[in-house]
């Protein structure tokens, strides 16, 4: 849940920026922090589901058909 928070906060900021009133080179820089931030929450949401999927994967679900076993 920390990380839904921490994108739900920097969501805000993003919103809230352009009002601050920041001189215009500041603006950037921040704006360019806040995508960084962004983009690096992504990817551990990226991580997160890729390691969620590889431990549902490695439950192999094999089927053993045995009827015709000679009988």
């Amino acid at each position: 849940m920390r990380k839904e928070k921490a994108l739900f906060i920097i969501g805000l900021w993003g919103i809230v920026l352009p009002f601050l009133g920041f001189t215009n080179n500041w603006r950037k820089v921040l704006f360019f922090i806040t995508g960084l931030a962004i983009v690096y929450l992504a990817y551990l949401f990226y991580l997160e589901v890729k390691n969620r999927l590889s431990k549902d994967s490695s439950h192999s679900k094999t089927f053993v058909d045995n009827i015709g076993s000679g009988e």
